[in-house]
């Protein structure tokens, strides 16, 4: 497992920021105009640039990414991230979330561990992304519908919810969350453009989706 801090890249700065998910697929057009096209990665991986958020020079800010920046050592630890248009379980942002809002598993009378998921889409082949980062007391789980608040515990470096009881076999296992992304920098030289008296810029701050 890769070297990673539990702490959040400051809010303030990812909220003007620019990115979401990617994808790789390959494709090959036939000489008949046809095409085969195959996903290389399962999952998507998100990537985003905090440079948006610091176009105009503000002390704190700016100091508070250096020592963001150098404590991580650059690409080598990773983080916390706030994607601010997909934070939660909810199907859309800004709706509160709910202890019904994903399903993350069936009971079948023993096991006591399941990971949370976000599921997107499902009329056609829906999405189930892994969700590894809640955020802590957040987290609401629900079992036929019922919401639990004691029974159960949540890893928020994992995701992992972990029961006392195991559910029957059968029952619907469902949570609500918010959550971040785990991500690093993306770079390992952090160029800071000083050329106007009393302003400035990072322009480039790119971060990237992480496997943890």
């Amino acid at each position: 497992m890769s070297a990673f801090h539990e702490v959040l890249f400051p809010c303030d700065i990812a909220l003007g920021s620019r990115g979401g998910p990617e994808r790789r697929t390959d494709i090959v057009t036939m000489r008949s105009g046809f095409e085969e096209r195959n996903s290389i990665w399962a999952n998507s991986r998100r990537r985003y640039n905090a440079g948006y958020g610091l176009r105009d020079k503000d002390d704190a800010k700016f100091a508070a990414v250096v020592n963001f920046f150098e404590e991580r050592r650059g690409r080598l630890y990773g983080f916390r991230w706030r994607d601010r248009f997909d934070l939660s379980s909810a199907p859309t942002p800004g709706i509160a979330v709910t202890p019904v809002d994903q399903q993350i598993g069936t009971g079948d009378g023993s096991t006591t561990a399941f990971q949370l998921f976000k599921t997107y889409g499902a009329n056609f082949q829906p999405y189930a992304r892994a969700i590894r980062k809640p955020v802590l007391g957040s987290v609401r789980i629900a079992v036929d519908g019922v919401e639990l608040t004691s029974g159960w515990a949540v890893d928020p470096t994992t995701g992992i919810v972990t029961f006392g009881t195991p559910p029957a076999s059968g029952a619907v296992v469902k949570a609500g969350f918010q959550f971040d992304v785990p991500v690093r920098f993306d770079i390992d030289y952090l160029e800071i453009d000083y050329t106007t008296w009393k302003a400035g810029q990072i322009p480039n701050i790119p971060v990237i989706e992480i496997r943890t």
